[in-house]
């Protein structure tokens, strides 16, 4: 007698969300936060905590070091499980490389239906978070699976920081250039994929940006001096840029022919593969942004587009923009200057088509 063949589903079908990381939509988020009523600012050694929504938490050791901690997981956005856990890893080391630190160890974060996919599958999601953080020099030291019937993987990360040269969302100033350090798209990638398909360089290019450590980008904003940035996740690009911003008491000007693009995301978005992530990114952003000029409304899409490890978004003082966007450049990442910052209502944003010709 011959034994059927057990069909796998694709991991993609098993994630309820569409296309995303699946974080908390902002409004609610800052409803959640209402809800909870007041909340103590950092103060003393936690110089960084849930009031000052940042990327991570960080806690001073002494005056020459700080203990950066944060934790991410979302369910499968590839269907590659090794590829899922790659991306997986790489979102999670981001917010440490944010902050401008570096990862020490891990542990991993993991729900699996034990009955409905093979083990040997959670292995290569684990694999391949591991592979990431082993080239991020992170340790990875165990970590905690529950059965859950969707799957879901990340980590809990702790990293080490100079407490005298963190990188925050609170310090961007008028005159100060934004510079994007990935191409936008990968949400709208994830979106196509979950739906039907995708072509494969389409969806290889993305992958190649998401499982891209941000330690280059955190090592050269370090070095030239960056005191101001995060790193572009669920809220999309305009959603931390205004979250940066409000912190920051000030407005900005972005440039939407300026801001890369991953290769075919422009036509997926024009055929609909927009997830319900970006759709609510695109309902709270439209309070604060003012658009200038004819834009295509695919752009529009891609810049609130829900990323998953995206690239640092660094308000930069223009005597080191230069030098900094060549850096980048010299490390094989496709940076740009998108914008700036500017005087006005804190957390206003103006699109405009073009840069002013110099």
């Amino acid at each position: 007698m011959v034994t059927p063949a057990v069909r796998v589903p694709r991991l993609t079908s098993l994630s309820p969300g569409a296309g995303c990381a699946c974080k908390l939509p902002l409004a609610k988020l800052e409803a959640l936060f209402a809800s909870m009523g007041d909340i103590a600012p950092a103060s003393g050694d936690l110089l960084i905590g849930a009031l000052e929504g940042d990327d991570a938490a960080v806690l001073r050791l002494d005056d020459d070091r700080a203990l950066v901690l944060t934790t991410d997981f979302f369910t499968p956005i590839v269907d590659d499980p090794g590829d899922w856990g790659a991306i997986a890893a790489a979102n999670a080391l981001s917010d440490v490389y944010a902050m401008g630190g570096r990862p020490l160890f891990a542990v991993n974060i993991a729900a699996w239906p034990a009955d409905g996919l093979p083990l040997a599958m959670l292995g290569e999601v684990l694999r391949g978070g591991l592979e990431v953080a082993a080239a991020a020099g992170c340790m990875v030291a165990g970590g905690h699976t529950i059965d859950d019937p969707v799957p879901k993987y990340g980590m809990a990360v702790v990293g080490l920081a100079d407490p005298n040269r963190l990188i925050t969302i609170d310090r961007a100033a008028p005159g100060d250039r934004l510079i994007l350090t990935k191409p936008l798209g990968t949400g709208i990638v994830a979106t196509a994929l979950k739906r039907d398909t995708v072509d494969d360089r389409i969806l290889r290019a993305a992958v190649e940006s998401m499982t891209l450590l941000n330690a280059g980008a955190s090592e050269a904003a370090l070095a030239a001096g960056v005191r101001a940035g995060t790193d572009v996740t669920g809220f999309g690009l305009l959603g931390h840029l205004h979250r940066m911003l409000s912190a920051s008491g000030a407005a900005a000007e972005i440039h939407a022919d300026q801001v890369p693009l991953l290769p075919g995301t422009p036509g997926l978005a024009a055929a609909g593969f927009v997830s319900g992530g970006t759709r609510a990114n695109i309902d709270r952003v439209s309070e604060v942004l003012t658009v200038r000029g004819k834009i295509s409304a695919d752009v529009v899409v891609l810049l609130h587009d829900a990323q998953t490890s995206g690239g640092l978004l660094l308000a930069v003082p223009p005597p080191a923009a230069a030098s900094l966007l060549d850096d980048l450049s010299g490390r094989g990442l496709a940076a740009a200057v998108i914008g700036e910052v500017v005087a006005g209502t804190p957390g206003r944003i103006t699109l405009r088509a073009a840069a002013p010709v110099s």
